[in-house]
């Protein structure tokens, strides 16, 4: 499949295509919960807000549940050029999402997003586009997994799902929303031409 097909095409593919995936469990992954994967209805798209897939994943390995000793971590991650890796198997449960993580799949794209300074109000902005690449191997992820997974009829933003506030860092009386991501440079239009999935928002979830 072509870039330009890719981006300009107005309706999910007729054949699925196989996403070549490294696998890159987590070092706590047999610790996580597991679940049924019929059980999976939803896929929740994020960005790391981090500059690159190594400093994700180090930020993935950390233990910030002692009693599980597990950490935060989407199961897919893709980086800007395209490649695919998944830390977590889909029939363990991630937690990358509050409140949904036992019917969801987590996908992380690799993009700066407001790092270094995620919570101050002078730098909300999100300004890294998605390239191309990106864009592709998430879009042949979605729809092999739609085909795989009976179940999965839905995706949704990060942003969509976590919506509260928060004091900035850079001044405690403005409210900051605690995540963002994918943000306003995902390109949503593109993504739901291509796949069978119906797309959720905090105004219709």
């Amino acid at each position: 499949m072509g870039r330009e097909a890719v981006w300009h095409s107005t309706s999910a593919p007729d054949v699925i295509l196989s996403p070549v995936i490294k696998q890159h469990p987590l070092s706590y992954t047999r610790r996580l919960e597991q679940r049924c994967t019929k059980q999976i209805r939803l896929v929740v798209i994020h960005c790391t807000e981090l500059p690159d897939l190594a400093m994700a994943r180090t930020w993935g390995e950390k233990v910030v549940y002692p009693d599980s000793r597990t950490g935060n971590s989407g199961h897919f991650y893709i980086d800007r050029d395209g490649s695919i890796e998944k830390w977590v198997p889909i029939d363990r449960v991630a937690h990358h999402v509050r409140g949904y993580n036992p019917l969801s799949i987590g996908i992380e794209l690799v993009n700066n997003g407001r790092y270094p300074d995620w919570f101050k109000s002078s730098h909300q902005r999100m300004s890294e586009p998605y390239p191309h690449q990106q864009i592709e191997a998430l879009v042949t992820l979605l729809n092999h997994l739609a085909a795989e997974l009976p179940g999965l009829d839905s995706i949704t933003g990060h942003e969509d799902l976590d919506t509260d506030l928060l004091p900035s860092e850079d001044d405690s009386d403005i409210l900051i929303r605690r995540k963002l991501d994918p943000g306003p440079l995902f390109p949503w239009p593109v993504i739901m031409d291509q796949i069978p999935l119906k797309r959720l928002t905090n105004k219709n979830l």
